[in-house]
């Protein structure tokens, strides 16, 4: 059970429903194992049933965690990231192989911390515009930054839904700024999966969801936390601290729903971009390395 905290991070949830069980009791409708892609460590949770749904409060489907040791620095870590983020896509079977793919960047521009998908779009090579003229290992690829509905005055949701009626793809990629449980995951954990998102729902702010019934066609979400929520922080730390028996509604009071992000968030946040971006694209123009969709983009 999640007590009522927020967790964007499947591997988290399952952390979380673990806590206080016996080292020898398995999640019912769960099923969790450690990989590789590019040399990172790769979690596969998988959400088989109800029970699964229950336990970890998340829709069933997969959920694959890549966890980076630290910020990617240099062309060399940022293309080795890069290549865990389409190993990791290319693993999915609800990403079709041939046909359109629509890219969505959600979150704000203007706010840093949740910038990374509107930055990551402009880092996807597109190329659904040069359709007649492609070579062959390129597939018609669109990206979209969709803005907030403070902005536009319309729901991503309702923006996506109308543009993928247009555009007719086969698979909608969104790419989302997350809120972790823990301090060391943030700008350091990237989740795929194929159940489609919530935008803001990490935050508070649910929005239309993004997903195979609202949209009718199989929605991948690629996220990467950017915030911790303070409370939650603040609640861990009394918990290891052996300062337990608080009653989490006290941390959710008006005005107490603070969110911590790193100082060098700017710098992070661009160069996650950049892993991001490439990533999605190697994965989707599958004769493509990401060194050849970095000659194409940078």
């Amino acid at each position: 059970m999640n007590r009522g905290r927020k967790i964007d991070l499947a591997l988290e949830a399952k952390e979380l429903a673990e806590q206080g069980a016996a080292e020898s009791t398995r999640l019912s409708g769960v099923r969790a194992r450690e990989e590789e892609a590019a040399g990172y460590p790769l979690t596969r949770v998988e959400i088989l049933d109800q029970e699964g749904e229950r336990a970890l409060g998340k829709p069933r489907g997969t959920y694959l965690t890549l966890t980076l040791p630290q910020l990617p620095q240099g062309r060399q870590e940022i293309l080795r990231a890069a290549r865990g983020v389409a190993e990791a896509l290319s693993s999915l079977s609800a990403l079709p192989r041939e046909g359109p793919v629509l890219v969505a960047g959600l979150g704000n521009r203007r706010v840093t911390p949740d910038a990374l998908g509107p930055r990551t779009t402009d880092l996807v090579l597109v190329t659904r515009h040069l359709q007649g003229i492609l070579p062959g290992s390129l597939r018609p690829v669109a990206a979209l930054a969709a803005g907030v509905t403070g902005s536009t005055g319309m729901e991503s949701g309702e923006l996506l839904r109308a543009v993928t009626g247009a555009v007719k793809p086969v698979c909608l990629i969104a790419v989302d700024a997350l809120a972790a449980r823990r301090q060391e995951r943030v700008c350091r954990t990237i989740q795929v999966c194929d159940t489609g998102i919530v935008p803001g729902s990490g935050v508070g702010n649910a929005r239309m969801a993004l997903d195979q019934k609202t949209l009718g066609l199989p929605v991948i979400a690629v996220g990467v936390p950017t915030v911790v929520e303070a409370a939650t922080l603040c609640l861990d730390l009394l918990e290891e601290a052996g300062q337990g028996g608080f009653d989490p509604a006290l941390f959710r009071r008006e005005g107490a729903e603070w969110f911590v992000t790193p100082r060098s968030i700017d710098q992070e946040v661009d160069a996650l971009a950049q892993v991001l971006g490439l990533g999605i694209s190697a994965a989707l123009h599958v004769d493509f390395s990401v060194e050849d969709v970095e000659n194409f983009l940078l």
